[in-house]
């Protein structure tokens, strides 16, 4: 299909974005990569007035080490985040996970900050950005705030962004060399959307799992952490029985959709099957 007609501006800076963005009101939407937005667009399922291509825009790209962070320009390609040395070494969970999405083609033109803003629960990377306890940091007309992962999805293709905000960054906590990690992925093809997803991470301690951190990928309308599996798994010896025990817990308190793709029930057996084998693969069993 052919997408409605729209105006198209490209700034020079992220300060002129956000005065074209307000100037344009509930009819602008911002563009990057357009991975997730264009395929909206030509199905006429989104049709704004304005585009605001924010993809050209160095204040949105790079990955830079503060200490104790890891900071993610917005604009950062899905290639650049699977490749670079500070995510390997520090954050090895989401190159691992970025590496599922898609296809190399959208790999090399999406960002980061679209797939999050996108806000899709079958999207792979908001999971992970919660399991990580991440920080995301938007900027709008009243300047710039910071939004907690477990406060950024608000619902299905909806966030806490406000009104002529965008995202300008993701703080990530560096890993210690204590934890592991995995993301496991149940798809129907190797491009497709997952019909559920595992972020796993735990850390290891005297042969046991200290702590452990999960988020799921469709399970509901927002990314969720799997609350029961990760309080079963904190304290339990680091073998494959006592993690898929814990595992069990998986799909308490969620909301898989029912689609061409799976049962509600359907999904939740795959988070506990899944679960089990991400909680394994991270604490090293």
């Amino acid at each position: 299909m052919i997408p409605a007609s729209f105006e198209y501006i490209r700034p020079g800076s992220l300060d002129e974005a956000i005065s074209a963005l307000a100037d344009g009101g509930d009819d602008a939407k911002v563009i990057a990569g357009g991975q997730s937005l264009l395929p909206l667009l030509r199905l006429r399922l989104a049709y704004p007035e304005l585009l605001v291509d924010v993809g050209a825009l160095d204040e949105l790209q790079g990955i830079s080490d503060t200490g104790d962070w890891l900071v993610i320009g917005a604009g950062t390609t899905h290639y650049r985040v699977m490749h670079d040395p500070l995510i390997a070494e520090h954050c090895g969970l989401l190159a691992q996970a970025t590496g599922t999405v898609a296809d190399p083609a959208v790999r090399h033109r999406g960002t980061l900050g679209g797939s999050l803003v996108h806000a899709d629960p079958a999207g792979d990377l908001p999971a992970v950005i919660l399991a990580l306890d991440a920080v995301l940091v938007a900027q709008g007309p009243g300047g710039e705030r910071e939004i907690a992962a477990s406060d950024f999805f608000v619902d299905y293709l909806t966030t806490a962004l406000d009104p002529g905000e965008i995202l300008t960054g993701v703080r990530v906590p560096k890993l210690g060399p204590d934890w592991g990690y995995r993301y496991e992925k149940f798809h129907r093809t190797a491009q497709s959307w997952a019909t559920v997803g595992v972020a796993a991470l735990a850390r290891r301690s005297n042969g046991h799992v200290a702590e452990a951190r999960i988020g799921l990928t469709n399970m509901g309308p927002v990314p969720v952490r799997a609350s029961a599996a990760e309080s079963a798994a904190t304290g339990a010896e680091a073998s494959v029985g006592a993690l898929r025990a814990a595992a069990d817990g998986a799909g308490e308190g969620t909301q898989p959709p029912a689609d061409l793709h799976g049962a509600p029930d359907y999904r939740r057996h795959l988070a506990r099957v899944l679960t089990g084998r991400a909680l394994a693969a991270a604490a090293g069993v």
